[in-house]
C-alpha cells in the first residue's frame, strides 16, 4: 500500500542536513493560508538545485496556527517553526528566525500568499551568484496601500541614498546583514537603508503582488505616523548618532558665537542692554545644554558600539552551535 506524498517533500528531506537558503516567514493568525503556502514551497523547492528550509515564526497567534504547523511538519521535512508567546512584531520575528536559521542566505517572505513562493528562487539567485548582497522585490499589480506606499518610498528616497524604489517588500539577503541590524520594533522596513549605508550592495527585481485570499491585513492607518517617525529615527541613527558631539557641538558652538557677538555689541553700541543680555543668557544656556547633550551622546554611542560587538559575537557563537547541532 502506498501513501500520497506532497510534491517536493522527499527531495527536500534529503537536503535538510545542509541548507543553502532559509526562508523566514513571520506569521500571526495565518492558519487559513499556511497550508497552501507550505505546499507551494514544496512544489517550488522540488525544482531547485539549492537546498531550502522554511522557518515559520508564529508571532503569538491566537488561531489554529500552532497546531497546524505541527501537522504540516510531519509532511514537509523542510518546515520548521518557532513560537513567540505574545505578538512581538515582524522585526523581532525576523531576528528570531535568523537565530534559528541554518542557511547563509535568508529570505523574508510573508505567509499571506500575496507573494507566491514560486518567486523565491528569483530573489535568491543574485545573492547566491554573488551579484548582490541584498535583493528586494518591487511590487507589480494592484494593491490597497499603493498611495501610502508611494508616499513612504518617496520620503525614503529624499532622506536616504538608496538604489531601489520599493523598500518594504519581500527580500533575500546575506546572513551577515542581520548582524548589524538594530533590534527595534518596525525597523525591518529600513533593512535596505541600513544595509546600503554599511556598504552592502542592494538591487531590485519585479515581483507580482496577488490579492489576499484569506485572513486580515495587520496594517492599519495608525501605522502611518509610526512609519514616518521611524523614518526620521533611522535618519538620525545613520547621520548623527555615531558622532553626536559633532552635531550637537556645532549647534552649541554657534550659540556661543552668538553670545560672543551680542557681548561685543553690548560693549560697543547703544542698542540697549536688556535685549542683548537676554540674547547672551539664552545663547549661553542653550549652548551649554547642546554641548552637554553631545558629550552624553558620545558616552551612549560608545556603550552601544560595545553592545553591538558583544551581540555580534554572541550571535555568531549561537549560529555556529545551532549549525553544528
Amino acid at each position: 500500500m502506498t501513501t500520497s506524498n506532497p510534491v517536493g517533500a522527499t527531495n527536500v528531506q534529503e537536503r535538510t542536513q545542509s541548507v543553502d537558503v532559509s526562508v523566514l516567514v513571520p506569521a500571526r493568525d495565518e492558519a487559513e493560508n499556511l497550508a497552501e503556502f507550505v505546499r507551494l514551497c514544496g512544489e517550488t523547492f522540488a525544482h531547485t538545485a539549492e537546498r531550502y528550509e522554511v522557518i515559520v515564526v508564529d508571532d503569538g497567534s491566537r488561531d489554529a496556527t500552532p497546531r497546524l504547523l505541527e501537522e504540516l511538519k510531519k509532511t514537509y521535512p523542510f518546515l520548521r517553526s518557532v513560537r513567540h508567546r505574545s505578538a512581538r512584531g515582524i522585526a523581532d520575528a525576523l531576528r528570531t528566525g535568523y537565530l534559528a536559521a541554518a542557511g547563509d542566505v535568508l529570505v523574508f517572505y510573508p505567509a499571506d500568499l500575496q507573494f507566491k513562493p514560486e518567486d523565491i528562487p528569483r530573489l535568491t539567485a543574485p545573492v547566491l551568484a554573488g551579484a548582490s548582497d541584498m535583493v528586494t522585490g518591487r511590487k507589480e499589480g494592484q494593491y490597497e496601500k499603493a498611495f501610502v506606499s508611494r508616499i513612504y518610498n518617496g520620503l525614503s528616497r529624499l532622506l536616504f541614498d538608496i538604489p531601489v524604489r520599493d523598500l518594504n517588500n519581500v527580500k533575500a539577503y546575506r546572513r551577515e546583514i542581520m548582524d548589524s541590524q538594530p533590534v527595534r520594533p518596525d525597523w525591518h522596513r529600513y533593512m535596505i537603508v541600513i544595509a546600503a549605508a554599511q556598504g552592502f550592495s542592494v538591487s531590485e527585481i519585479p515581483v507580482p503582488l496577488h490579492p489576499r485570499q484569506a485572513g486580515k491585513s495587520k496594517f492599519g492607518l495608525s501605522r502611518i505616523p509610526i512609519g514616518v517617525l521611524d523614518m526620521f529615527a533611522v535618519w538620525f541613527e545613520l547621520r548623527i548618532s555615531l558622532k553626536p558631539l559633532l552635531a550637537f557641538g556645532l549647534i552649541g558652538a554657534a550659540l556661543f558665537f552668538m553670545a560672543a557677538i551680542s557681548g561685543v555689541l553690548l560693549l560697543t553700541t547703544d542698542l540697549g542692554t536688556r535685549p542683548l543680555w537676554t540674547v547672551i543668557e539664552t545663547a549661553l544656556i542653550l549652548g551649554s545644554v547642546f554641548f552637554a547633550t553631545g558629550l552624553l551622546g558620545e558616552q551612549i554611542a560608545t556603550l552601544r558600539a560595545e553592545q553591538r560587538e558583544l551581540r555580534r559575537r554572541l550571535d555568531e557563537a549561537s549560529s555556529v552551535t545551532k549549525r553544528g547541532a
